[in-house]
């Protein structure tokens, strides 16, 4: 069951933008905005939101993220309408709208359920701000590491580092590079690495070998920017 993103925001344009730079980054998940009033203003509607919500549904599970309180309000009272088996299937994120639609498309692009997208949402703003200050612990035994460099020319920008990300969620291997977690866009965005910069790239876990093969195989192609 795929989980889809639904963005609430007052402003009709914050919500179709913040939906393209998350499609740019986890293009197989189903995103919609759901912004400004019925007549085009600044505000919230409730048809809006539950058109969006329940499009969603009938492909899946659903989260949703709003920018400020009055929306959340409108969101809540969609979820209240709702039939208890949908409800059950819809989670209201509590997050930051950018960072969080962008971390959570991405965890859903790898597979996660609602559940899991909301948690990657909520904790978005923290993974960028704090990137690369508390290192994760050492592997154990077998934990491997790789230095590689970066080559294509805008270094780990948001593209490369939705990529990056996508790849190390896909196997079973906790996976960090320049000791922040692979898996978080928005920590591996935090580095600021540019072309030329080095990644250290260390995995641990039964998919360790082939995760590394992979994400070497990705870098020194330039992530395709090349």
């Amino acid at each position: 069951m795929r989980t889809g993103i639904v963005v609430v925001s007052h402003s009709a344009r914050l919500a179709d933008g913040v939906v393209e730079v998350a499609a740019q980054m986890a293009p197989d998940v189903v995103l919609r905005a759901a912004g400004g009033t019925d007549e085009g203003g600044i505000g919230t509607s409730f048809t809006k939101v539950e058109e969006a919500v329940l499009e969603l549904l009938g492909a899946g599970e659903v989260v949703v993220l709003t920018d400020l309180g009055s929306a959340t309000m409108t969101a809540e009272s969609v979820l209240e309408m709702l039939d208890d088996d949908d409800r059950e299937r819809v989670t209201l994120a509590d997050g930051p709208l950018v960072e969080g639609t962008v971390a959570g498309a991405v965890a859903a692009q790898g597979g996660a359920d609602a559940a899991a997208v909301a948690r990657t949402a909520a904790a978005a703003a923290a993974s960028f701000a704090h990137a690369g200050e508390a290192p994760p612990p050492e592997p154990a035994d077998g934990g491997r590491t790789v230095v590689l460099t970066l080559r294509n020319s805008v270094g780990l920008h948001a593209r490369p580092a939705a990529l990056l990300a996508r790849l190390a969620s896909r196997y079973d291997a906790e996976v960090s590079v320049n000791d922040v977690d692979a898996t978080s866009v928005l920590a591996l965005m935090g580095l600021g690495l540019g072309q030329g910069e080095e990644l250290r790239v260390r995995a641990d876990g039964p998919d360790a070998d082939d995760a590394l093969a992979e994400i070497t195989q990705v870098v020194e192609d330039g992530f395709g920017e090349e």
